[in-house]
């Protein structure tokens, strides 16, 4: 690809990210794009709103059957499963491009080195991967693919007002992990009506008990994410209450969304007020900020349960292994399409860094 139809490509991404932040201008609206962002967390959150408003686009020209995807994954993701991706029907997204470097002397920035493909480490290095470019390139959803049928994921079954089996526990041990104690309050009287409340100075996280189970599990996600979030590191959410209650109550949504519960009673603040409260910086900005810090922690916080969760959005989870197939004919054109394959979560020993993808 030319370098200047390249960034022809990735400002355009770009201007349609800003038009898809701009349009998150209500609770109501945020509160959608947490639900959808909770199924496709694999993705970062600007790549999530690429994939958003072009299959909501599709969905209104009638060339998909439903507004939201199922779904998402790259042309060879789709061959590895035995799915042939239609011409013509991808989403350009932006995928960042990450190569090794390598170094015997991690504390010194200046002697990592990168390694040319295929080239292994000296003995003794540490290897990290790093984003060095970030091009366009296609998915595309199931609905736009053929071939062979994928199975069902495991999916919850929650009554009203039922809790999914372990999500409490998991939830109270991530707390306690972090050096605070959970304590089930009968009342909200100790927290002046609150449902729940955490103290830094005593490392408390309180939730109160004469709520139905569901009600509790979404407070103690919201309590976590106070914790992990807003401590006395993070300077801008304790500066901007609103922004920190946003995020608290937008990482309970997407761990509840995630578990299949109902979170049609989330209330999320006027969404252009508290990005507008943010002195010196673009609202649009702060809400992809905010999106992506969101996404990240709430897929932190998934991603240490044990419980029974809807996908992530990326069918290739489902059937890693297995043989590679022979595509069918005019593969060769939807190929052409392909380019590098979108972004995974990086691993655990990986060090990532770039823009924020």
């Amino acid at each position: 690809m030319r370098t200047e139809t390249r960034e022809a490509k990735l400002e355009a991404l770009e201007e349609r990210i800003v038009r898809s932040a701009e349009e998150l201008v209500s609770g109501e609206d945020w509160r959608r794009a947490m639900e959808f962002a909770a199924r496709f967390r694999s993705r970062s959150f600007s790549n999530t709103l690429l994939i958003w408003a072009q299959h909501l686009e599709a969905y209104e020209q009638g060339r998909v059957p439903t507004p939201t995807p199922t779904w998402v994954a790259g042309f060879q993701d789709w061959k590895k499963m035995g799915r042939w991706a239609e011409a013509g029907g991808g989403y350009e997204i932006r995928a960042p491009v990450r190569v090794r470097f390598a170094t015997a002397t991690p504390k010194d920035p200046s002697s990592w080195r990168r390694l040319g493909k295929g080239q292994s480490p000296r003995p003794g290095e540490v290897v990290q991967r790093r984003v060095v470019n970030v091009v366009p390139t296609h998915v595309w959803d199931v609905a736009r693919t053929h071939g062979a049928p994928l199975p069902e994921l495991p999916s919850p079954k929650l009554l009203e007002g039922e809790a999914p089996a372990g999500l409490w526990e998991g939830l109270a041990a991530q707390v306690e992990s972090l050096g605070y104690e959970v304590l089930r309050m009968p009342d909200g009287d100790a927290m002046h009506g609150a449902n729940g409340m955490t103290d830094p100075g005593t490392r408390q996280v309180l939730v109160r008990t004469d709520r139905d189970p569901a009600s509790q599990v979404k407070t103690l996600a919201h309590e976590l994410a106070h914790v992990r979030m807003h401590g006395p590191n993070h300077q801008e959410a304790r500066q901007h209450r609103g922004i920190g209650e946003v995020e608290a109550e937008s990482v309970a949504l997407m761990v509840a969304a995630a578990h299949g519960m109902d979170t049609s009673d989330y209330t999320i603040p006027y969404v252009a007020g508290w990005a507008a409260s943010v002195d010196g910086k673009d609202p649009v900005q702060v809400i992809r900020d905010t999106g992506e810090r969101v996404r990240r922690t709430a897929t932190e916080v998934l991603d240490q349960l044990d419980t029974i969760q809807l996908g992530n959005g990326q069918p290739l989870s489902l059937r890693i292994d297995g043989p590679e197939h022979s595509a069918p004919e005019q593969s060769a054109e939807r190929a052409s399409q392909a380019g590098p394959l979108p972004e995974r979560e990086p691993q655990a020993r990986q060090t990532v860094a770039g823009r924020g993808l």
